[in-house]
């Protein structure tokens, strides 16, 4: 059983990942704190007793269907209330990058030139964009498996899908953002 100090550890381990895999999901920034909060709060009230090691894998499964129920709310709320304005990304205001982790671990201050900062910043950039316009199942999919780094079995856990499925989605993905920008002329 997972004590106190090991589900705290594990939740300040994750939020930050859960918090962007679910900016991508929702594209509104409150919207998905909202998520990862109830997520957070949902595992450690209903899961909070299982052993630590299956913590990763419950929380996964929660996020998913914390995110499911917010657009299945979002779509019932704008079905009811059709004059009232689309709910949009306005919380976006283009500063979320892609791989500020990433960039922040990578310690090149000064030994790269501004052109190549510049051109690098363009590419994440054009990279979270094609990310975002991902069918669901396939952004989810390819997040969990190269941004969380979770293997095929896990990730078909965490979807409640086949293995065979998220292969599926993940190739499809691959293909789709290889597409999209090469025809941006990014080599990657």
């Amino acid at each position: 059983m997972a004590t106190e100090q090991e589900l705290s550890d594990f939740l300040k381990s994750v939020e930050k990942r859960a918090f962007k895999r679910s900016i991508y999901h929702v594209r509104d920034e409150e919207a998905a704190l909202d998520i990862v909060q109830d997520s957070m709060m949902k595992l450690a009230q209903h899961y909070g007793d299982k052993p630590a090691a299956e913590l990763p894998m419950l929380f996964q499964r929660i996020l998913s269907n914390t995110t499911l129920d917010w657009f299945r709310r979002r779509k019932t709320r704008n079905a009811l209330f059709s004059n009232m304005s689309e709910f949009s990304a306005s919380g976006e205001d283009g500063n979320f990058d892609l791989l500020e982790t990433l960039e922040s671990l990578s310690n090149s201050e000064g030994t790269e030139s501004a052109q190549d900062a510049t051109e690098r910043a363009q590419i994440l950039h054009e990279i979270e964009l094609e990310i975002k316009e991902l069918p669901d199942r396939q952004r989810e999919a390819f997040l969990m498996r190269y941004w969380e780094e979770m293997d095929v079995a896990e990730t078909a856990t965490a979807m409640g899908c086949s293995e065979g499925s998220v292969k599926t989605h993940c190739s499809r993905a691959v293909h789709a953002l290889s597409k999209a920008l090469s025809a941006k002329g990014i080599k990657l």
